[in-house]
């Protein structure tokens, strides 16, 4: 997967141009991920109904054009959390992928530096976590998260297997407690760790559409950011209502003579429906990685 600016695989089947948070997908479609169809139980990795489709990696009707991240099941592969309940706080969150013949994938390409990107997130967007686990020679995938508090959280798996298409699938884990949903306003400056990230450019629904984010720190452009997962940043976004993936790489490449390390990153992508959108933008600077986020309506142009 190139890092050019577009909906990558990683991300929904939103299309992002020349890149790919991120690489291009199918348009969003109206179903929800509860809606989404699931493998039946005791099924091995297949969208349909019948067993029969297990091998033949035919996807379920109703399902061709749902965004990724919104089924844990999808052209024959299915996400499988060893626990869908777990304890507040830090803990390991572990997973197989189970492949067409129901058995875990133990093979998988590079992407972005890693075999595996893990995305964690609460349902109301709270506790965003890019997180890359490690993978035991039975196939079964391990990496510490944080989970502060009661609630829904969405795990997205972003990964490649070895001669397959790249894909993103999505399942629920939760977690006991007071849950209060966060409530999200309308912002496009974030500050973090004495950092300012600045959104400008606007995105609208069913076109192609520049966006830039500006890194300055106790006022003064940040012009050294550092390569992270072989980028300057990396853009993910989630469609408030059925929290929809995508994810965006900018335009350019550390390296490419082009493109400088700040304070700018440019990405251009196209969002096919109206929505709110939270947006994350993970940077990496003196050696720490940092994560900005922004809340974004999302309208049709005229």
């Amino acid at each position: 997967m190139n890092t050019a600016a577009k909906l990558s695989a990683y991300g929904v089947a939103l299309a992002l141009v020349a890149t790919g948070a991120w690489a291009v997908g199918s348009a969003v479609g109206p179903l929800s991920a509860e809606q989404a169809p699931e493998a039946p139980a005791g099924g091995h990795g297949t969208e349909a109904a019948g067993h029969g489709d297990t091998h033949s990696g035919t996807v379920a009707e109703g399902t061709q054009d749902l965004p990724k991240g919104l089924a844990s099941t999808r052209g024959g592969y299915t996400l499988a959390p060893t626990a869908t309940t777990l304890p507040a706080g830090t803990s390991p969150l572990s997973f197989r992928i189970l492949g067409p013949d129901g058995h875990a994938v133990t093979s998988f390409e590079v992407e972005h530096d890693k075999k595996m990107h893990l995305i964690v997130v609460r349902r109301d967007t709270a506790g965003y976590q890019h997180v890359h686990p490690e993978m035991a020679a039975d196939g079964t995938w391990s990496v510490p998260v944080t989970l502060p508090a009661g609630g829904t959280y969405r795990v997205f798996a972003d990964f490649k297997p070895t001669g397959a298409a790249a894909t993103t699938l999505g399942a629920d884990v939760s977690v006991a407690g007071a849950f209060e949903p966060k409530a999200n306003a309308a912002t496009r400056v974030a500050e973090v760790d004495g950092y300012q990230v600045r959104l400008d450019g606007d995105l609208v629904a069913g076109k192609s559409s520049p966006v830039k984010l500006t890194v300055s720190k106790d006022g003064k452009p940040v012009t050294d950011l550092q390569p992270y997962l072989a980028a300057y940043g990396h853009l993910v976004a989630l469609r408030q209502s059925d929290l929809a993936y995508l994810h965006v790489h900018p335009e350019g490449s550390p390296g490419d003579g082009k493109t400088a390390p700040g304070p700018e990153i440019a990405f251009v992508t196209e969002v096919p429906s109206e929505d709110t959108y939270r947006l994350f933008l993970d940077f990496q600077h003196g050696g720490v990685v940092r994560t900005a986020e922004f809340t974004v309506e999302v309208g049709h142009g005229h």
